[in-house]
């Protein structure tokens, strides 16, 4: 449970699961030659299935920044906050999807963190975004997940990640992050906690 905006002592500050089944004995150390900038919608920060969170801490090098955040001092959309660097492409559903890294291939990608409906608003109201080539794929919700899928072409924040790496580097950068958010759902099913089934067939 969350108290406001305070975590739960319960919980594990790290990993934000349960201390009798946190994950962070279970995070990888994922070096990609990608740079990854997660931009995390505020209300995500303390939520135990944020998925963006334990894409940053497995990968070595990416960072994550907390946008919308109410009152002062809080983190602010302005293209300064996000640590976008040149080479950046932004990771978002839209065009047609790619079944081939780009040439030459993105620098860094950045990953919008938050509810699809958060998303969207987000891609509209960040300028630091605008201008940005958008890498789109063409992914399945198959796995078991934390969260209900809206459709099936929507996957959660880590599962993105590990998809796009996947097309620009391959196997071994993609397979630790798999690995890591199957062992997250499995913990989250310990606690008794729903979660919900992928499609039929999936791998």
């Amino acid at each position: 449970m969350l108290h406001g905006r305070v975590l739960d002592p319960g919980r594990c500050p790290r990993c934000c699961f349960r201390r009798e089944v946190c994950l962070c004995a279970e995070l990888p150390r994922v070096e990609a030659r990608t740079r990854v900038v997660i931009v995390r919608h505020h209300t995500e920060r303390f939520r135990a299935s944020n998925s963006g969170r334990l894409a940053h801490l497995a990968l070595a090098g990416s960072e994550l920044r907390d946008v919308f955040a109410p009152g002062p001092g809080e983190a602010r959309p302005e293209a300064s906050d996000l640590g976008i660097g040149a080479g950046a492409w932004l990771l978002f559903p839209e065009g047609e999807p790619r079944t081939v890294a780009p040439a030459p291939p993105p620098r860094e990608l950045v990953v919008l963190d938050a509810t699809w409906h958060q998303a969207r608003r987000m891609r509209q109201r960040l300028p630091a975004l605008r201008g940005l080539p958008v890498l789109s794929l063409a992914t399945l919700a198959t796995a078991a997940r934390m969260r209900r899928s809206p459709d099936p072409g929507r996957v959660s924040t880590i599962e993105a990640i590990a998809a796009a790496l996947r097309l620009l580097e391959g196997d071994a950068v993609a397979a630790p992050l798999e690995r890591l958010f199957e062992v997250a759902v499995g913990r989250m099913q310990q606690t008794g906690r729903p979660t919900h089934p992928g499609l039929p067939g999936g791998d």
